[in-house]
């Protein structure tokens, strides 16, 4: 009798190490899920800020071209 419990007990230990091992390998998943998620995020927010930069920097050069333009019409030297 003691032998018949003693395999239920190994047979349960067993199946709670599996769980165990398997809940662990879920959380790591997770954790492993909202990392890429995070770094996506990151991503896109960076490619989204260059994109900003790019199109100001584009601005910006309409504008010192208007301004070079308007000093040389009015004979101004502009120094840098």
């Amino acid at each position: 009798m003691d032998k018949d419990f003693g395999e239920l007990v190994e047979y349960l230990d067993k199946k709670f190490a599996e769980t165990a091992k398997q809940k662990d390998l879920d959380e790591l998943k997770q954790r492993v899920d909202n990392l890429v998620t995070s770094i996506d995020r990151l991503a896109k927010l960076i490619t989204d800020y260059h994109q900003e930069q790019m199109a100001i920097k584009a601005k910006m050069d309409i504008h010192e071209k208007w301004i070079l333009q308007l000093a040389e019409k009015l004979g101004l030297k502009l120094n840098y």
